[in-house]
């Protein structure tokens, strides 16, 4: 079983900067594609970007494109969401998720194991 921790949520200004970690503990991710997902307040919960196996091969949803950067350190079995030119529109409940086959990214039904979210809150 794989136990996956995000952490560095918080509230931020628009146009500020936020780190998101997830911890994986239980086994190594490290052969494992990694996605981040989002979920507003009403909204269905979404593909926000993903890395292979590698951390080479990366994917971004349009709307974080050009903002967000992911990345991971497999010998720390650790992803990274670093967020910049934050809007408040990203305001969102972020996941973190672990997708075994490395064959899917933006799919969510197709990834195995979820953190339980962090919140990320962007303000005027």
């Amino acid at each position: 079983q794989v136990q996956l921790v995000e952490s560095g949520g918080g509230l931020v200004q628009a146009g500020g900067s936020l780190r998101l970690s997830c911890a994986a503990s239980g086994r190594t991710i490290s052969s494992w594609t990694m996605g981040w997902f989002r979920q507003a307040p009403g909204k269905e919960r979404e593909f926000v970007a993903a890395v292979r196996w590698s951390g080479i091969n990366t994917y971004y949803a349009d709307s974080v494109k050009g903002r967000f950067t992911i990345s991971r350190d497999n010998a720390k079995n650790t992803v990274y969401l670093q967020m910049n030119s934050l809007k408040q529109e990203d305001t969102a409940v972020y996941y973190c998720a672990a997708e075994r086959t490395g064959r899917f990214y933006a799919e969510s039904g197709y990834y195995d194991y979820w953190g339980q979210g962090t919140q990320v809150t962007v303000s005027s």
